[in-house]
């Protein structure tokens, strides 16, 4: 968690406020971690291509992804536009 923390410094996005969705995704990028080495975006689908693949690498680059540009949120809610009020569920 801190290691989120600290790519978020001085940056325009955040930590989504909500502890108990945090914690979903963390244990997601750690089940991915333990089942193929690298923690993947948790709400992503592996293609099984390792340059493919790469690109899901979180924290992905989100800013670059129409979810983040049109809501303000990356794909699974782990990081928000600073400010931006967070729905339960993303």
């Amino acid at each position: 968690m801190k290691a989120f923390g600290k790519f978020c410094d001085g940056n325009e996005f955040e930590i989504n406020p909500d502890a108990a969705h945090v914690e979903a995704c963390i244990d997601g990028l750690l089940e991915n971690e333990k089942r193929h080495g690298l923690k993947y975006c948790p709400c992503r689908i592996l293609s099984g291509e390792f340059e493919k693949d790469v690109l899901l690498i979180c924290p992905c680059n989100f800013r670059a992804q129409e979810k983040y540009r049109t809501k303000g949120e990356c794909w699974c809610g782990l990081f928000s536009k600073r400010g931006r009020k967070m729905n339960k569920g993303g």
